[in-house]
């Protein structure tokens, strides 16, 4: 019988998480998997038969969740589908973070009694307080499997006999693309200050960035500034870097704006030179395409991949851009490359657990529809 599969994930339109929705759902063609998210996600997974998306954006789903919490109950339209589905599986990286109005974990990532619940491809934290990490221990203990995706996090909780750990589900994409290679040089950005802890970083992020972009251009190379996630200021961030340049450049700089497109914005790094990565995800993929990557580091995720793997090339933790000088990255072109063919084996084993309960499902996925 068909399984069906109830996934949580961040459905914000930001690359990197819409690449693990996708590397699920490719896996298991056989399996049905059901997305709350907004309805414009069918956009993005039109060519999967096995993706159903509940649109949270819809006029019923709004009232519900208003009614819901007008009557202050404690419960999630996600919970109220994943209790019509065999299993769950929450998916995502930055998805254990504590914020500053934490007050308990919330309903929707409690365990679902009788069902089984996965989580793959997270890191755990930051955090600042014990209880959120002993609540999230004792939570932990009751989930069929948790995959890690860095060792800092795998040690935080390797005593549960449930917790592993592999390379970022990333790393097994498909690293063979028919694009042309040309001196063209990616650069994701950021909006510091939708992080708290770089809410002044704004200017100086954006100056730097500028400077860069001046500098390869000078140099012969065609320069996209590309944004991974719009709601997170990634956009903004462009046009702010964008006004700053001068127009003399204009015709060797574009920009990529990723929405619902997930096949064209990868191509768009196939299809560079060189990446110079502040997504988290723009420095997986700069590695998964063989490209040398100079990244800035607006996280410890990214430096506690960066030492996992090995990594021996030079980058900048965001705090200290303001030292980076132009000329600096552009040396970094011939020392900035690793080879990530062990990671792309290993990460397959974030389904390792997820294999055994769904590859012997039945397909009867009709296509990606919305609700």
């Amino acid at each position: 019988m068909q399984k069906k599969v109830m996934i949580y994930a961040y459905t914000n339109f930001n690359l990197g998480d819409d690449l693990f929705i996708k590397l699920l759902c490719e896996r298991y063609p056989k399996t049905q998997f059901f997305l709350y998210a907004p309805r414009e996600y069918k956009h993005n997974f039109k060519s999967f038969r096995n993706v159903s998306i509940y649109s949270s954006n819809n006029f019923f789903m709004r009232l519900l969740n208003y009614g819901l919490r007008k009557l202050k109950i404690d419960f999630s339209i996600r919970n109220i589908i994943a209790r019509k589905c065999d299993a769950i599986v929450h998916v995502g990286g930055s998805i254990f973070i504590q914020k500053d109005n934490w007050t308990g974990i919330p309903n929707y990532k409690q365990k679902i009694k009788g069902k089984p619940f996965y989580v793959l491809g997270s890191n755990f934290g930051p955090f600042q307080n014990q209880q959120f990490f002993t609540e999230h221990y004792e939570l932990f203990k009751k989930y069929t499997d948790i995959c890690f995706r860095d060792k800092y996090s795998y040690g935080l909780f390797k005593d549960l006999p449930n917790v592993r750990v592999a390379d970022d589900i990333v790393f097994q994409l498909n690293r063979k693309r028919s694009v042309s290679i040309k001196k063209h040089i990616v650069i994701s950005v950021i909006k510091p200050s939708f992080r708290k802890n770089l809410h002044n970083y704004d200017e100086i992020y954006y100056q730097k960035i500028k400077d860069i972009t001046i500098y390869f251009v000078n140099m012969g190379y065609q320069v996209t500034l590309m944004s991974f996630c719009e709601k997170e200021g990634d956009q903004e961030a462009v046009e702010e870097i964008l006004q700053k340049l001068p127009e003399e450049i204009f015709d060797n700089v574009a920009k990529y704006y990723y929405k619902y497109n997930m096949e064209e914005a990868l191509d768009i790094i196939a299809s560079s030179s060189y990446v110079i990565a502040t997504r988290f995800h723009s420095m997986i993929l700069g590695w998964v395409f063989n490209k040398p990557v100079f990244p800035v580091s607006y996280s410890k995720k990214m430096n506690n991949v960066m030492k996992d793997i090995g990594f021996q090339g030079s980058y900048i933790d965001l705090k200290e851009i303001n030292s980076l000088k132009p000329i600096d990255v552009y040396e970094c072109m011939e020392t900035n490359s690793v080879d990530v063919s062990v990671q792309a084996k290993n990460s397959k084993n974030h389904f390792k657990k997820l294999d055994e309960y769904l590859l012997n499902s039945t397909n009867m996925g009709t296509g990606a529809k919305s609700i």
